[in-house]
């Protein structure tokens, strides 16, 4: 039994689910619906969502919510797989439906036509009864003795899969990698925390339904002269089952966005979180030929706080490329999907108005690379509104996204096309700024960096340069 009251209304009457995240989880599940104690109600999907680690055969819940990921077909009733050895992922479309999972070990042997074989299993979903707190109404979610078996083939996989830049071989890969916890989520893909040969990796598992994002990304990854500081570090890839699978350095503090709500910055931390994020983007964008070598110029077309990672000594790195774009011989009118794809699948807060509005100079992939330093000025807001340094005699703000004093959380494309385009408003930037060395430069930087005029904007490359000045 379960007791949950309602403090406001459901953002979506339609789904409402489980709630249950630790710290590390809330970044990425917050954003899929409001939550109320242990329930959330779901603003994205019809979805419910939950990950389980089994311990001696028993599932433990261990990540409930509303799923973010439309990549599930609705006509699905229940979407249930193993991703890892010890861990069970679940998707579910009834009413507080990812509370109960009854696991059942016993199941028959199937053959598969993969060069892998593995063992399938049944999984009895047990949907619960939730009784609601008396302060608010009693809610019969499962009528008594309807119980709905949710039958799913369970794919126990072996990780087969080759690997060229660490020249791993099917498998050496399953001896080295064990799976720890979920990290983090995101449109198209889950991130799990674990270990590759001993050393701490980020595991990301795209569903077959996002391969396409998966491909993305692995072939930005891939491309020639990728390493950079400024970039997180890619170690391998390959397929698990039907899901796709990239390993990735791990950054100790997460995200910026989460680091930046838990951390106030000195001047020093700042400073180096502000020019290693400039100077990951300012190589991205560069062209580069190099004995031989040719790294074309990538626009990322989807930073936010949410899609940097700070590692331990406090440096940044660029991650999330599934919605990156290889600028090499790009037609116009390719432009013109771009576009539209933006706005429907990236974080809006971040686009700049020519991206919102559609009216980008179509003629040119330039424009893709100053939306980027539209971006990158908001990020930069971010560090510089946790500098205790730019503060002197005023407390330091609590972390918030950009527009969200003004618009909320969440503001829609019609609220962000009125304060951005039409009025040219940008995020406050606090007057005592002007009282502090080197305010003045901040705040000039930050408005050369979001101009309305993409091409008044600096270069990712001139932002580090500016940064390496102060």
């Amino acid at each position: 039994l379960l007791s949950i009251c309602f403090l406001s209304p459901p953002v979506n009457t339609d789904r409402a689910c489980v709630f249950l995240a630790c710290s590390q989880n809330n970044e990425c599940i917050q954003r899929a619906g409001n939550i109320c104690g242990l329930r959330q109600n779901c603003a994205r999907t019809d979805f419910c969502m939950g990950y389980f680690k089994l311990d001696s055969g028993n599932p433990t819940p261990v990540l409930l919510g509303c799923s973010i990921n439309q990549a599930f077909s609705p006509n699905l009733t229940c979407n249930a797989s193993i991703h890892f050895p010890n861990f069970i992922g679940s998707v579910c479309n009834l009413f507080f439906c990812n509370m109960n999972i009854t696991w059942n070990q016993q199941g028959k042997q199937y053959e598969y036509k993969q060069p892998w074989y593995s063992s399938v299993t049944t999984v009895n979903f047990i949907l619960s009864l939730f009784i609601l707190d008396v302060k608010c109404a009693i809610l019969v979610i499962i009528p008594a003795g309807a119980l709905i078996l949710l039958f799913s083939f369970i794919i126990v996989l072996k990780w087969k899969f080759y690997l060229k830049c660490c020249n791993t071989s099917y498998n050496d890969l399953g001896k080295h990698l064990e799976i720890q916890k979920v990290v983090a989520c995101n449109h198209f893909a889950t991130v799990w925390r674990g270990t590759f040969k001993g050393f701490s990796v980020a595991i990301k598992v795209f569903p077959t339904a996002r391969q396409r994002e998966f491909t993305k990304e692995k072939h930005v990854y891939k491309l020639p002269l990728m390493m950079h500081s400024g970039i997180v570090r890619f170690l391998v890839d390959g397929k698990i089952g039907n899901e796709f699978l990239l390993v990735l350095e791990l950054a100790t503090h997460g995200s910026l966005n989460a680091f930046l709500t838990r951390t106030v910055c000195d001047w020093a931390c700042m400073l180096k979180l502000a020019q290693t994020l400039s100077q990951g983007l300012a190589y991205l964008h560069t062209d580069l030929k190099m004995n031989g070598v040719y790294k074309p110029a990538v626009a990322h077309c989807d930073l936010s706080s949410s899609n940097v990672l700070v590692r331990a000594d406090g440096s940044c790195a660029l991650c999330d490329f599934g919605s990156a774009i290889v600028l090499q011989h790009q037609p116009p009118h390719r432009y013109t999907h771009i576009l539209k794809d933006r706005v429907q699948m990236c974080t809006l807060q971040y686009l700049a108005p020519e991206i919102l509005e559609g009216c980008a100079n179509l003629n040119s992939s330039y424009f893709l690379l100053q939306a980027d330093v539209y971006s990158l000025g908001l990020l930069l807001w971010e560090i510089l509104m946790r500098c205790s340094d730019l503060c002197t005699g005023s407390p330091v703000p609590v972390h918030m996204l950009p527009y969200e004093t003004e618009m909320g959380h969440s503001p829609s494309l019609d609220e962000l096309l009125i304060f951005v385009m039409e009025k040219r408003l940008r995020p406050t930037i606090p007057h005592f700024w002007a009282g502090v060395s080197s305010g003045l430069a901040l705040h000039e930087l930050l408005e050369d960096c979001w101009d309305h005029d993409a091409d008044a904007r600096l270069t990712a490359a001139c932002v580090a340069n500016r940064l390496a000045s102060l």
